[in-house]
């Protein structure tokens, strides 16, 4: 049956590349996309081939093909062989392989959902809230994720909407992310904020994004959702703050949203350690192609495990590590980043636990680790069944992957585990891998010919002052990269240069920023604003351009700096900053370090002491070294430092003192974007008021219209000036785009459905009088009904509504218009074609004439009242004939499709037909 099923779909929409999946519990209507007649055809074709005859009742009853198979199992010719138990329980027992034909994360996770529904997807671990010890089958997050897209959809939600994400890790994050996206949406992760001392910095760079991406839309979790109205008077382009239990109360199914590989799946804001945030720009096919790439290079599959405590809303957490792990199947151990940090052993413990086989950690993490894990923490840890930590997000220095290796190879951590990786969130995520397995690769080089040149020259002399580097590996299959000077000429190996990387997980630019996309692109190359040099094919990162210090003719690295002023007694490690301030035509190079000391003497040892570090690895003292309270150092929220913040901080002598007026400027920003978005509420709905009082004022001559003893032409022509008048009083321009004229005999009109304006602007556009096909309901209504069939309109039922459609098309002599889409949605796109108009056409041998109907929906959106002025465009097509000789039903097929095809080409909207993701089986 399912082959009979398939078939017929192929027949109905053979330029669909996704069709449904035709499951034993999917609804053959709106699952399936089977109308009254197709249902009908369905089941002559099952009678003919199996040789039974249907029971009537069941035929007409059946809603799914479960029903299909009982009726089956009823019929007159044959017992029933067919177990509907047995047959679910074979399709749960497909092997577990991984998503190759999806071309966006959705159809991934439906795959999954459809084929394995049960299968644990995420495992939250080592929290204290609501969320710790929650498991997530595939299943369950794709069902919570439609429940909340419905929601989203009935809050206003758009195609193409950015829509702000704040939460920490837990579950309403991931349903919310996919909720976002199956609702048309794109999802923009934000951090939450972590303590009240940062919340002026914190909405001053939130305010940023959410000014930037046009957010109306911001979903929270409830312990923020409690502070809604602080936050709302701060996050002044938001419009509302919604949560993922107030969404999900919809319990719906969303309205099916087009998505193609190429459209922008998500907006990742870069971390803002250089320069104000930036949101990239990423596609499902950048983000597919990385993953990928990615987990083919390390041998991904379902038998691993990945323990992660990296933040969902930074690029190597929720891309690397979750929808890494989604892709794959693999089971995901979530921790929240605020455990790992105040207890690092936990994220250890936790690979022992749950014999983790991937995890990934920044440099940072594994500093901390080695100073803040004490032995008698550890007790029976057992690291042998980690085979790659990937490190990354920021520069892997090789003294503390040494000392990591050193300390954990005797809980069995293996050399070859730690995989010092490169990428940034403009390649979605990975550039460079090295071979997983080899182990760290160091390469040491001549200190000053580095500082002086930039010439990487190895040495082996163990006097010479030297500098020493992590490789990174080379670039990911299918990308290439490339090191320049400043003209963006490529340098040989062993040149350092600018970093530049091209291929198919590259961005096209930064969201509403287009003076920095164009920084960003150079040929096709993009810039990645990172310094390093390529030696025997793989990367070795040295720091950012804009971080560099030149000094005396010296390129100075504060990487390295930092580092080494990190290591000295009393000050906090993690929390030094080293960078350049002008002066007198050079750069001056200024070291701040925290520490907790107050007594003079102390710190002028210290400082001594920094000194001394900053000499020994820059050949000179710093020339100006601060000691600062705990907190100063500047960060961003993956933890990476913001150089250019802390120095123009110094600059502005305002490096150790809190701004108290920042947050008073935040809110006075917030408060304008709030006055400015409620005038344009006002201005709306003025407007929206104006166009019902003068639809009010028309409907009486219009009503006095239909009373009158006139011609349905005469009725026609007077309902068409007053309806020009209206669009004229209201703002709304219609334009006739009329590519042919349509034949003189009678014809079928098939027009697409957008809004409830569409048959208002057709009576204005068309060139002649038209009946219209409308649902039985309209005829009861007092007023409506009364003139509708003073109009002349067929009513028909919903149950079948073409069966007597043809018939009155069989005996018509006028032109009759058809809406083949059955009704319209919210949002946009071409959904597929009911056959009645088409079947219609072709047993009355009437042409059929294609109407694209552009801008309707924009006036008047399907769940909204407040109408919006705008323009419309009616566009004619070329009338289709039918050709009675042949099959009527391969005939009604065949105009259809051509129909369809020439008004998907004129009516400005996405083709809907692919919008269903595989939806999964029932569990």
């Amino acid at each position: 049956m399912s082959e009979e099923i398939a078939g017929l779909l192929h027949e109905l929409r053979p330029q669909e590349t996704h069709p449904p999946v035709v499951r034993i519990d999917a609804r053959l209507d709106r699952d399936l996309g089977l109308d009254s007649l197709s249902r009908m055809e369905l089941l002559a074709r099952l009678e003919k081939r199996l040789h039974v005859t249907i029971p009537e009742r069941l035929a007409m009853e059946a809603q799914t093909p479960a029903d299909l198979l009982r009726a089956l199992a009823a019929s007159s010719a044959q017992p029933a062989s067919i177990d509907v138990d047995t047959a679910l329980a074979s399709a749960r027992q497909e092997p577990l392989a991984t998503p190759d034909g999806a071309n966006t994360l959705p159809e991934v996770l439906a795959w999954h959902a459809r084929r394995h529904p049960d299968r644990m997807h995420v495992h939250f671990a080592g929290g204290d809230g609501d969320g710790d010890g929650v498991e997530l089958s595939y299943a369950e997050l794709y069902a919570a994720a439609n429940e909340t897209a419905c929601g989203l959809q009935q809050a206003g939600l758009r195609a193409g909407d950015p829509v702000a994400l704040m939460f920490p890790t837990h579950p309403d994050l991931l349903i919310a992310f996919f909720g976002v996206m199956l609702a048309g949406g794109v999802p923009v992760p934000l951090y939450p904020p972590l303590r009240p001392s940062e919340l002026g910095e914190y909405w001053r760079r939130q305010t940023g994004i959410l000014r930037n991406c046009g957010a109306r839309l911001m979903l929270v979790a409830p312990v923020l959702f409690e502070h809604r109205h602080a936050i709302g008077a701060l996050a002044g382009s938001v419009g509302r703050l919604l949560t993922v239990a107030s969404l999900r109360e919809a319990h719906g199914q969303p309205e099916p949203v087009p998505h193609r590989g190429d459209d922008l799946a998500l907006l990742q804001y870069t971390s803002g350690s250089t320069a104000d945030p930036k949101g990239v720009m990423l596609t499902h096919d950048n983000l597919l192609a990385n993953i990928r790439i990615m987990g083919r290079l390390v041998g991904a599959s379902a038998t691993d495990t990945f323990v992660s405590w990296l933040p969902l809303y930074h690029d190597m957490g929720l891309i690397g590590a979750w929808l890494g792990s989604l892709y794959f199947g693999i089971p995901l151990i979530l921790m929240p980043p605020q455990a790992f940090l105040l207890h690092p052993e936990q994220w250890l413990r936790a690979i022992h636990r749950f014999r983790a086989t991937l995890s990934a950690a920044p440099n940072f993490a594994c500093e901390l680790c080695l100073h803040r894990v004490e032995e008698d923490t550890l007790g029976e840890l057992d690291l042998r069944c980690l085979r790659i930590c990937f490190c990354g997000a920021e520069p892997v220095f090789p003294e503390t992957m040494e000392r990591f290796i050193a300390r954990f190879a005797r809980f069995g951590l293996s050399p070859g585990a730690l995989l010092p990786v490169y990428g940034l969130a403009e390649n979605s995520l990975g550039l460079t891998f090295p071979p997983p397995g080899r182990g760290v690769r160091v390469l040491r080089i001549r200190q000053d010919r580095f500082l002086r040149s930039g010439d990487a020259v190895a040495t082996d002399d163990p006097g010479e002052p030297s500098l020493r580097f992590v490789s990174c590996g080379a670039p990911l299959p299918e990308h290439e990269l490339r090191i320049v000077d400043e003209y963006d000429h490529a340098l040989p190996d062993g040149r350092q240069g600018r970093i530049q990387f091209q291929g198919p997980s590259a961005t096209a630019g930064y969201f509403r920023n287009p003076s920095l996309t164009r920084q960003l692109l150079h040929d096709g190359w993009r810039d990645t604003g990172d310094l390093g040099f390529l030696s025997e094919g793989e990367l070795y990162l040295t720091g950012r351009v804009k971080d560099v210090i030149i000094r005396a003719g010296q390129h100075l690295h504060p990487q390295g700096i930092e580092q080494a002023v990190g290591d000295v007694r009393g000050v906090r490690r993690g929390r030094v900053a080293a960078f350049g301030t002008h002066s007198q035509g050079t750069e001056r190079l200024v070291v701040v370090a925290e520490t907790r000391a107050t007594d003079p003497a102390q710190r002028q040892a210290l400082q001594q002491a920094v000194n001394a570090a900053v000499q020994a690895c820059a050949g000179a003292p710093a020339d100006d070294v601060v000691l600062a309270a705990p907190g100063t150092i500047l960060k961003t929220s993956s933890g990476k430092l913001r150089r250019s913040a802390c120095r123009s901080a110094f600059e502005t002598g305002r490096l150790d003192t809190p701004d108290r007026w920042r947050l008073l400027a935040v809110a006075a920003r917030s408060q304008r974007d709030r006055l400015l978005r409620a005038a344009r509420r006002a201005g709306t709905l003025a407007y929206a008021a104006y166009a019902w009082l003068v639809l009010g004022i028309a409907t009486a001559p219009t009503l006095l219209c239909m009373a009158l003893p006139l011609s349905h032409a005469k009725r026609w022509s007077v309902s068409r000036q007053l309806l020009r008048m209206l669009a004229a009083a209201t703002g709304i321009r219609i334009r006739v785009n009329q590519l042919e004229a349509p034949p003189s005999r009678p014809c079928v009109f098939v027009c697409n459905h957008a809004s409830y304006v569409d048959a208002l602007v057709l009576m204005c556009a068309l060139p002649r009088p038209v009946t219209f096909i409308v649902k039985q309901e309209l005829a009861t209504q007092p007023v409506l009904g009364w003139a509708l069939n003073r109009l002349g309109v067929m009513f028909v039922a919903r149950s079948d509504p073409y069966a007597q459609a043809v018939q009155q098309v069989r005996a018509s002599t006028r032109d009759v218009l058809f809406f083949p889409e059955g009704t319209f949605r919210h949002m946009p796109g071409l959904v597929h074609f009911r056959l009645g108009a088409f079947v219609a056409a072709v047993e009355a041998d009437m042409p059929v004439v294609p109407v694209a109907l552009k801008g309707t929906r924009t006036i008047l959106r399907g769940d909204e009242r407040l109408p919006q002025p705008g323009a419309v465009t009616v566009t004619i097509a070329a009338a289709a004939y039918p050709d009675t000789a042949t099959d009527p039903w391969s005939e009604a097929l065949r105009l259809a499709a051509a129909t369809r095809t020439s008004i998907l080409e004129h009516c400005g909207e996405p083709d809907a037909g692919e919008a269903r993701p595989e939806m999964p089986t029932a569990a």
